[in-house]
């Protein structure tokens, strides 16, 4: 079985179930964020980890070394995103990207935010418009470190 088709057996068992998110990372005492990111594929799992929410989704035990695997973070190259909630992500890099960029060699210097040693939240923050989405991006700043290679 691929990642892809386990990846579709967790989305339909977690709604079969009527499991939320919250739940299975509360299960295996991960962040929310890390729980879904590593349940959609993009993260591997642990095996005792893997284990768990398999009973949990009711998955039989051959999937656990599979969800272990490193997977292919982002999935291969496609078009520009159609869902909605993913474009307005892909829409406010096309617009505040550049500016994102320049603040960080700004303040940090010539580097990238790292997306390994990293974190991400997600909030709900009571607004009298309508409440407000806050995503909070947590990455370690890598400096750039230019060198050549010996030989």
């Amino acid at each position: 079985m691929t990642r892809d088709e386990i990846t579709a057996e967790i989305v339909a068992a977690r709604l079969a179930k009527g499991l939320t998110w919250q739940q299975l990372s509360e299960a295996v005492d991960k962040p929310v964020v890390w729980t879904i990111a590593a349940l959609l594929g993009q993260h591997p799992i642990p095996s005792e980890t893997g284990a768990v929410l398999a009973e949990l989704l009711g998955l039989d035990e051959s999937v656990v070394p599979v969800l272990a695997a490193v997977p292919m973070r982002g999935g291969l190259p496609t078009a520009v995103p159609t869902d909605p909630t993913i474009y307005r992500f892909y829409e406010v890099l096309q617009v505040y990207g550049g500016a994102i960029k320049e603040l960080i060699h700004s303040e940090f210097g010539d580097g990238i935010m790292s997306a390994i040693n990293f974190s991400l939240d997600v909030e709900r923050k009571p607004h009298p418009d309508g409440d407000r989405v806050v995503v909070t991006l947590d990455g370690k700043f890598l400096p750039y470190a230019w060198t050549s290679a010996d030989g």
